[in-house]
């Protein structure tokens, strides 16, 4: 089975690098290896992978480091990013989760145990493609822009996250608990009502004139990114 998904080793260690990427390529990953942060850092900027795989402790520049670097950029913030580290106590763990890692992998680990962190990773990202289209409006990830009928949106890194988890999946209805999973922080204490609040102000941004409203509210269901009905 070919994934076709990218991931980028980042490793110190040769043996363990040796083992991770050629057991990737294996599952049919399209895989890369950096040896320390800088060179991480390096190749994600000519070439953004759909997953990284971090060790912690790295020669030069820390792990810890790498991610808080992904996660200021906005090309990169949304990477997933898996951390690698023989630190096994939660306070390590939840100190890499707070600086930005989506999971955490204590060594040693098994094979099977990294292909299901990496699957289940994976399976969160939305189809690939740096443009979404939808009716008037196209969705630029890497310039982090959105446009309506040639006009520049300015929208709030929240709204932008909801608009385009709603464009890739276009038509499709979605609860207030499904899109506060995938618009919010995983950390994030935030209310269900909150949900409403950033739809309002999308809905305010998305709309212009005589624009037709985009965004469709299913009662007692959710909302969805939708035509609307004549």
């Amino acid at each position: 089975m070919t994934h076709n998904a990218s991931v980028l080793v980042v490793e110190d260690d040769p043996a363990l690098s040796r083992l991770i990427c050629y057991n990737l390529e294996k599952q049919g990953y399209d895989v890369r290896l950096a040896g320390d942060g800088h060179t991480a850092l390096d190749q994600i900027s000519r070439r953004t992978p759909d997953l990284v795989l971090l060790d912690w402790m790295l020669p030069g520049i820390s792990g810890l480091e790498v991610c808080r670097q992904l996660r200021e950029q906005p090309k990169t913030k949304s990477i997933p990013i898996i951390m690698l580290s023989a630190r096994g106590q939660e306070t390590d763990s939840v100190r890499g989760l707070e600086i930005g890692a989506d999971d955490y992998l204590i060594k040693p680990f098994g094979m099977e145990t990294l292909f299901a962190r990496v699957k289940a990773m994976l399976r969160r990202l939305p189809p690939s493609g740096n443009v979404l289209k939808f009716d008037s409006l196209v969705l630029d990830r890497v310039a982090h822009k959105v446009e309506r009928n040639g006009r520049l949106l300015p929208l709030g890194p929240t709204e932008y996250r909801l608009l385009e988890f709603l464009m890739t999946h276009p038509g499709q209805v979605f609860s207030r608990e499904e899109l506060l999973e995938q618009a919010w922080e995983r950390s994030s204490c935030v209310e269900l009502r909150t949900v409403d609040v950033h739809i309002r102000r999308l809905r305010q941004t998305l709309n212009a004139g005589d624009e037709k409203d985009l965004i469709r509210t299913v009662r007692a269901r959710g909302y969805a990114l939708d035509m609307p009905q004549d």
